[in-house]
């Protein structure tokens, strides 16, 4: 009989090639399958909740896979699991039984990810490959006005990379937030699903804001245009993070 087991995990992505599995290098999928497979002396494989990019980092990435046995000792089964996986910057945080239907990225209801920047002239040190450093000072202001500007239900064709698969452009982000604290801001975006490199691309726009490259206007207007070759430079990928998915 088959049972759906659910695993939360937390890692940082650099130095792997991103979740999925790929020809060109390490991706956190395989390392994880791999570990699965020894933990339980058989074959595994993990449908995860979406495709992060390397270098981008979770703390509640959520993933799936079938056994043909019943886990008794989770305690002990987390152990094992994170054992092999002791070499990599990856976690598995907790484990829980599903029904049978539960699918990690078809039945996710809203995903949350957070965007790290640290706005000041000195380098990084804690912080260095888990943040954006901006060395210019930024206009937390017009980035706060022009956030807002990015909830409700829209066409996000101008922040979706050119090689997204998505059928659809259309996406609704339930909540956009900015915060600032000291050096630090923190962008924090919800939706049920996101395009391909939207959250980065997003916040690649309002740096464009935050150091006066862009008008609020302009923002709005390269927003509206849905054209992706008047986009911003996306934000690196070390300073995202994919916090939790909820189902």
């Amino acid at each position: 009989m088959n049972h759906n087991y659910q695993i939360i995990i937390e890692y940082l992505g650099k130095n792997f090639v991103g979740w999925q599995i790929q020809k060109n290098g390490t991706s956190i999928q395989e390392i994880i399958q791999k570990a699965l497979s020894k933990t339980f002396q058989s074959k595994i494989k993990i449908i995860g909740s979406g495709r992060t990019d390397a270098g981008v980092h979770a703390t509640g990435q959520s993933a799936n896979f079938f056994l043909n046995k019943k886990i008794k000792d989770k305690v002990k089964i987390l152990s094992t699991i994170n054992f092999y996986l002791k070499k990599y910057p990856i976690s598995i945080i907790d484990l829980k039984k599903r029904k049978l239907d539960f699918h990690a990225r078809h039945s996710a209801k809203k995903r949350i990810y957070e965007y790290v920047i640290v706005n000041r002239k000195s380098k990084l040190s804690i912080d260095k490959g888990k943040a954006w450093l901006i060395r210019k000072e930024l206009n937390f202001n017009a980035m706060k006005q022009s956030i807002k500007m990015l909830v409700g239900i829209h066409d996000f064709s101008t922040f979706r990379s050119s090689s997204c698969a998505a059928k659809n452009p259309i996406r609704k982000i339930s909540k956009a937030s900015i915060t600032k604290a000291n050096n630090k801001i923190i962008l924090k975006f919800e939706s049920q699903s996101f395009l391909q490199q939207q959250v980065r691309s997003m916040v690649g726009c309002l740096k464009y804001v935050g150091d006066n490259k862009w008008t609020i206007k302009k923002f709005k207007d390269v927003f509206n245009s849905k054209k992706r070759k008047l986009c911003a430079m996306p934000a690196p990928p070390e300073g995202l993070y994919l916090k939790k998915v909820f189902y």
